[in-house]
Protein backbone atom coordinates (compact mmCIF):
# COMPACT_ATOMS: atom_id res chain seq x y z
CA UNK A 1 0.00 0.00 0.00
CA UNK A 2 1.40 3.08 -1.02
CA UNK A 3 0.32 6.77 0.30
CA UNK A 4 0.96 9.72 -1.31
CA UNK A 5 0.35 13.63 -0.72
CA UNK A 6 -0.80 16.09 -3.61
CA UNK A 7 -1.78 19.53 -3.89
CA UNK A 8 -5.28 20.12 -5.29
CA UNK A 9 -7.46 23.24 -5.64
CA UNK A 10 -8.49 22.33 -2.53
CA UNK A 11 -5.68 22.47 -0.29
CA UNK A 12 -3.49 18.94 0.16
CA UNK A 13 -5.04 16.32 -0.30
CA UNK A 14 -3.68 12.48 0.59
CA UNK A 15 -4.17 9.70 -2.07
CA UNK A 16 -3.72 5.40 -1.40
CA UNK A 17 -2.09 3.93 -4.53
CA UNK A 18 -3.10 6.25 -6.81
CA UNK A 19 -6.72 7.18 -5.47
CA UNK A 20 -7.51 9.90 -3.19
CA UNK A 21 -8.62 9.38 0.26
CA UNK A 22 -11.47 11.31 1.92
CA UNK A 23 -10.70 15.34 2.16
CA UNK A 24 -10.93 14.93 6.00
CA UNK A 25 -8.64 11.87 6.44
CA UNK A 26 -5.05 12.87 7.33
CA UNK A 27 -1.91 10.89 7.75
CA UNK A 28 -2.12 12.45 11.06
CA UNK A 29 -5.48 10.78 11.75
CA UNK A 30 -3.95 7.63 10.62
CA UNK A 31 -0.95 7.48 12.74
CA UNK A 32 -3.22 7.77 16.27
CA UNK A 33 -4.06 4.83 15.43
CA UNK A 34 -2.88 1.29 15.88
CA UNK A 35 -0.93 -0.28 12.63
CA UNK A 36 -3.59 -3.16 11.72
CA UNK A 37 -7.06 -0.69 12.50
CA UNK A 38 -5.39 1.84 10.34
CA UNK A 39 -4.75 -0.32 7.44
CA UNK A 40 -8.58 -2.25 7.80
CA UNK A 41 -9.44 1.38 7.91
CA UNK A 42 -7.44 2.20 4.35
CA UNK A 43 -9.01 -1.32 2.87
CA UNK A 44 -12.39 -0.33 3.69
CA UNK A 45 -12.38 3.21 2.04
CA UNK A 46 -13.59 3.51 -1.62
CA UNK A 47 -11.09 3.97 -4.40
CA UNK A 48 -13.10 6.10 -7.41
CA UNK A 49 -11.43 9.14 -7.41
CA UNK A 50 -8.07 9.36 -9.34
CA UNK A 51 -5.13 11.53 -7.18
CA UNK A 52 -4.10 14.35 -9.25
CA UNK A 53 -2.09 17.39 -8.64
CA UNK A 54 1.57 17.97 -7.77
CA UNK A 55 3.40 15.79 -5.45
CA UNK A 56 4.00 17.33 -1.87
CA UNK A 57 6.25 15.85 0.57
CA UNK A 58 4.22 13.01 2.68
CA UNK A 59 3.70 14.22 5.57
CA UNK A 60 1.49 16.59 7.77
CA UNK A 61 2.39 20.37 8.36
CA UNK A 62 3.08 19.69 11.95
CA UNK A 63 4.47 16.10 11.73
CA UNK A 64 8.00 16.12 13.27
CA UNK A 65 10.57 14.78 11.51
CA UNK A 66 13.98 13.47 13.84
CA UNK A 67 17.16 12.19 12.19
CA UNK A 68 19.82 9.31 13.84
CA UNK A 69 23.40 10.04 13.17
CA UNK A 70 26.60 7.55 13.10
CA UNK A 71 24.42 4.58 12.37
CA UNK A 72 26.95 2.78 9.45
CA UNK A 73 30.50 2.77 9.88
CA UNK A 74 30.92 4.61 6.85
CA UNK A 75 29.44 7.31 8.79
CA UNK A 76 31.20 7.11 11.29
CA UNK A 77 34.97 7.27 9.48
CA UNK A 78 33.36 10.48 7.68
CA UNK A 79 32.72 12.41 10.76
CA UNK A 80 35.96 11.55 12.59
CA UNK A 81 37.85 12.92 9.34
CA UNK A 82 35.97 15.99 9.04
CA UNK A 83 36.25 16.57 13.33
CA UNK A 84 39.30 17.56 15.24
CA UNK A 85 37.60 15.73 18.21
CA UNK A 86 37.00 12.63 16.80
CA UNK A 87 36.56 10.32 19.56
CA UNK A 88 33.21 11.74 20.29
CA UNK A 89 32.00 10.04 16.83
CA UNK A 90 33.71 6.39 17.81
CA UNK A 91 31.93 6.48 21.42
CA UNK A 92 28.76 7.25 20.19
CA UNK A 93 28.90 4.60 17.31
CA UNK A 94 29.69 2.63 19.97
CA UNK A 95 27.20 3.21 22.75
CA UNK A 96 24.16 1.30 23.59
CA UNK A 97 22.52 4.52 23.34
CA UNK A 98 22.04 6.33 19.79
CA UNK A 99 22.34 9.70 18.38
CA UNK A 100 19.25 11.77 18.07
CA UNK A 101 18.62 14.95 16.59
CA UNK A 102 15.88 16.95 15.67
CA UNK A 103 16.17 18.01 11.97
CA UNK A 104 12.56 19.31 10.67
CA UNK A 105 8.69 20.22 11.23
CA UNK A 106 6.19 19.05 8.47
CA UNK A 107 6.18 22.57 7.27
CA UNK A 108 9.64 23.30 6.38
CA UNK A 109 9.97 19.65 4.78
CA UNK A 110 10.74 19.73 0.72
CA UNK A 111 9.13 17.43 -1.27
CA UNK A 112 10.47 15.44 -4.64
CA UNK A 113 11.35 18.18 -7.48
CA UNK A 114 11.35 21.02 -5.31
CA UNK A 115 14.77 22.40 -4.69
CA UNK A 116 16.64 21.99 -1.79
CA UNK A 117 19.46 24.08 -0.69
CA UNK A 118 23.07 24.15 0.30
CA UNK A 119 24.70 26.92 3.16
CA UNK A 120 25.61 30.21 2.13
CA UNK A 121 28.15 30.36 5.06
CA UNK A 122 29.72 26.92 4.49
CA UNK A 123 32.09 25.51 1.78
CA UNK A 124 31.74 22.13 2.19
CA UNK A 125 28.17 20.39 2.12
CA UNK A 126 26.46 17.12 0.97
CA UNK A 127 23.62 15.17 0.34
CA UNK A 128 23.20 11.74 3.09
CA UNK A 129 20.55 9.87 1.54
CA UNK A 130 18.71 7.83 4.50
CA UNK A 131 15.57 5.37 4.59
CA UNK A 132 13.10 7.27 6.36
CA UNK A 133 10.96 5.25 8.69
CA UNK A 134 7.20 6.48 9.50
CA UNK A 135 6.14 5.39 13.20
CA UNK A 136 2.74 5.69 14.48
CA UNK A 137 2.16 7.43 18.36
CA UNK A 138 2.36 3.73 19.40
CA UNK A 139 5.80 3.03 18.33
CA UNK A 140 4.60 0.52 15.89
CA UNK A 141 7.01 1.27 12.03
CA UNK A 142 3.98 1.26 9.52
CA UNK A 143 6.72 2.13 6.61
CA UNK A 144 8.79 3.93 5.22
CA UNK A 145 9.59 6.88 2.49
CA UNK A 146 12.99 8.08 1.12
CA UNK A 147 15.11 11.15 2.90
CA UNK A 148 17.56 13.58 2.58
CA UNK A 149 19.33 14.89 5.33
CA UNK A 150 21.24 17.43 3.87
CA UNK A 151 24.49 18.29 5.95
CA UNK A 152 27.01 20.79 6.17
CA UNK A 153 30.32 18.88 7.42
CA UNK A 154 32.80 22.03 7.94
CA UNK A 155 29.92 23.35 10.30
CA UNK A 156 30.06 19.76 12.30
CA UNK A 157 33.19 19.32 12.11
CA UNK A 158 34.34 22.60 13.78
CA UNK A 159 32.70 21.82 17.13
CA UNK A 160 29.97 18.87 17.52
CA UNK A 161 28.16 21.67 19.23
CA UNK A 162 26.96 23.19 15.83
CA UNK A 163 25.20 20.16 14.71
CA UNK A 164 21.73 22.10 14.80
CA UNK A 165 23.08 24.36 11.92
CA UNK A 166 25.12 22.22 10.03
CA UNK A 167 21.34 20.39 9.93
CA UNK A 168 18.94 22.58 10.41
CA UNK A 169 18.23 25.42 7.93
CA UNK A 170 15.62 26.42 5.24
CA UNK A 171 15.29 23.09 2.50
CA UNK A 172 17.50 20.93 4.17
CA UNK A 173 15.50 18.37 4.32
CA UNK A 174 13.36 16.59 1.71
CA UNK A 175 11.38 13.41 1.80
CA UNK A 176 9.11 11.64 -0.82
CA UNK A 177 8.11 10.59 -2.90
CA UNK A 178 5.32 8.83 -0.99
CA UNK A 179 4.79 6.75 2.07
CA UNK A 180 5.51 2.50 1.40
CA UNK A 181 3.57 0.68 4.03
CA UNK A 182 5.83 -2.53 5.29
CA UNK A 183 6.53 -4.56 7.80
CA UNK A 184 9.82 -3.74 9.51
CA UNK A 185 11.63 -6.70 8.39
CA UNK A 186 10.90 -5.88 4.92
CA UNK A 187 13.35 -2.93 5.83
CA UNK A 188 16.39 -5.14 6.82
CA UNK A 189 18.06 -5.17 3.45
CA UNK A 190 16.83 -2.47 1.21
CA UNK A 191 18.64 -1.02 -1.74
CA UNK A 192 20.05 2.31 -0.81
CA UNK A 193 21.49 4.39 -3.77
CA UNK A 194 22.89 7.97 -4.26
CA UNK A 195 23.44 10.10 -7.81
CA UNK A 196 24.46 13.76 -8.10
CA UNK A 197 24.33 14.72 -11.91
CA UNK A 198 25.96 18.24 -12.13
CA UNK A 199 25.37 19.52 -15.59
CA UNK A 200 23.87 16.40 -16.62
CA UNK A 201 27.31 14.26 -15.78
CA UNK A 202 27.66 11.68 -12.90
CA UNK A 203 29.37 13.81 -10.63
CA UNK A 204 28.86 11.05 -7.58
CA UNK A 205 27.75 7.79 -7.43
CA UNK A 206 27.09 5.12 -3.96
CA UNK A 207 25.42 2.94 -2.82
CA UNK A 208 24.66 0.70 0.11
CA UNK A 209 22.32 -1.59 2.06
CA UNK A 210 20.29 -0.88 5.62
CA UNK A 211 21.32 -4.43 6.59
CA UNK A 212 24.66 -2.17 7.16
CA UNK A 213 23.29 -0.33 9.73
CA UNK A 214 24.81 -0.98 13.11
CA UNK A 215 21.45 -0.15 15.05
CA UNK A 216 18.43 -2.36 15.01
CA UNK A 217 15.07 0.18 13.37
CA UNK A 218 13.11 -0.92 16.36
CA UNK A 219 15.80 0.10 18.53
CA UNK A 220 15.90 3.86 17.12
CA UNK A 221 12.40 3.76 17.26
CA UNK A 222 12.20 2.76 21.30
CA UNK A 223 15.17 5.10 22.62
CA UNK A 224 13.35 7.79 20.44
CA UNK A 225 10.23 7.36 22.54
CA UNK A 226 11.03 6.84 25.73
CA UNK A 227 10.46 10.42 27.48
CA UNK A 228 9.24 11.93 24.33
CA UNK A 229 5.21 11.52 22.79
CA UNK A 230 4.06 11.63 19.58
CA UNK A 231 0.22 11.77 19.47
CA UNK A 232 0.09 12.21 15.71
CA UNK A 233 3.02 10.09 14.94
CA UNK A 234 6.78 11.07 13.87
CA UNK A 235 9.22 10.72 11.01
CA UNK A 236 12.74 9.19 11.84
CA UNK A 237 15.91 9.49 9.42
CA UNK A 238 17.96 6.01 10.23
CA UNK A 239 21.46 7.37 9.13
CA UNK A 240 23.49 7.51 5.84
CA UNK A 241 25.77 5.00 4.90
CA UNK A 242 27.23 7.12 1.90
CA UNK A 243 29.21 9.83 2.56
CA UNK A 244 30.98 11.44 -0.29
CA UNK A 245 34.72 11.79 -0.37
CA UNK A 246 36.36 14.89 1.33
CA UNK A 247 37.20 16.49 -2.19
CA UNK A 248 33.30 16.53 -2.79
CA UNK A 249 30.76 19.07 -2.03
CA UNK A 250 27.65 19.97 -3.40
CA UNK A 251 27.13 23.12 -5.92
CA UNK A 252 23.74 25.11 -6.91
CA UNK A 253 22.03 23.48 -10.20
CA UNK A 254 23.46 19.92 -9.13
CA UNK A 255 20.79 17.30 -9.28
CA UNK A 256 20.38 14.61 -6.05
CA UNK A 257 18.42 11.52 -6.80
CA UNK A 258 18.42 8.88 -4.02
CA UNK A 259 16.81 5.58 -4.39
CA UNK A 260 14.82 3.41 -1.35
CA UNK A 261 14.36 0.18 -2.15
CA UNK A 262 11.44 1.37 -5.13
CA UNK A 263 11.46 4.77 -3.74
CA UNK A 264 13.34 7.55 -5.68
CA UNK A 265 13.74 11.24 -4.54
CA UNK A 266 15.35 13.76 -6.56
CA UNK A 267 15.49 17.64 -5.45
CA UNK A 268 17.64 20.04 -7.71
CA UNK A 269 20.27 21.94 -5.21
CA UNK A 270 19.94 25.67 -5.27
CA UNK A 271 22.81 27.96 -3.93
Amino acid sequence: MYLTRHQTDQGPRWARDGHFLPPSLSLSVLLELRKATMIELLNSLPQDEPATGTLLAPLDPLHEVWAAGVTYLRSREARQVESSVADVYEKVYDAARPELFFKAIGWRVVGPAIPIRIRQDSRWNVPEPEMVLVVNRHQEIVGFCAGNDLSSRDIEGENPLYLPQAKIYNQSCALGPGILLAEPDELRDLPIQLEVLRQEVLAFQGETRSAKMKRRLQELVDYLGRELDFPHGVFLMTGTGIVPGNEFTLASGDVVRIKIGSLILENQVQG
